[in-house]
């Protein structure tokens, strides 16, 4: 008696005979054909300046309004510090291009921690988003001096500031 095709045959092409000594050949449904992703851009964002963050070097993303800004956001009852604040992030639908913002600590060769950064966030954005990077733009915007406040710890929060009558 003939076997009789299940349900789940249906979709697949038939396979070839297979002899004794060649491995049966597997069919991956990947679900490509069955639907569109759509990222938004806020998606790669965040993934890119978590990709920069890891990197040793880095002091802060951001040009320095930028991060002022998000300082005083930061310190407001509720908010969250922005993951991907000196990130911007133009998506395709295959391909992606990334421009970064970032302050380096003093010391580090520029062009060494500019490549690292840029190979770190090509692997997390590919990996993660199965897009292209065609290219990661990266400006370096200041140099943090070890004896120098960070612009963050410079707002005074309303706790902190001096009254200005005595």
């Amino acid at each position: 008696m003939p076997d009789t095709p299940k349900p789940s045959d249906l979709t697949k092409p038939a396979a070839p005979h297979v002899g004794p000594h060649v491995a049966p050949q597997v069919v991956k449904d990947t679900g490509e054909d069955r639907g569109r992703t759509a990222l938004a851009d806020g998606v790669v964002e965040k993934i890119a300046g978590m990709a920069a963050r890891e990197v040793p070097g880095i002091h802060a993303l951001g040009s320095g309004l930028a991060r002022t800004f998000g300082a005083m956001r930061d310190r407001v009852p509720g908010g969250r510090a922005s993951v991907s604040r000196g990130i911007k992030a133009e998506v395709g639908e295959r391909q992606t291009a990334i421009d970064i913002a970032l302050v380096v600590e003093y010391g580090v060769v520029i062009p060494e921690l500019a490549a690292a950064v840029r190979r770190n966030i090509i692997v997390a954005v590919e990996r993660m988003t199965g897009l292209e990077v065609v290219e990661v733009n990266i400006a370096v915007n200041d140099v943090h001096l070890p004896d120098e406040p960070d612009e963050e710890e410079s707002v005074p929060t309303s706790s902190e500031r001096r009254p200005r009558v005595q």
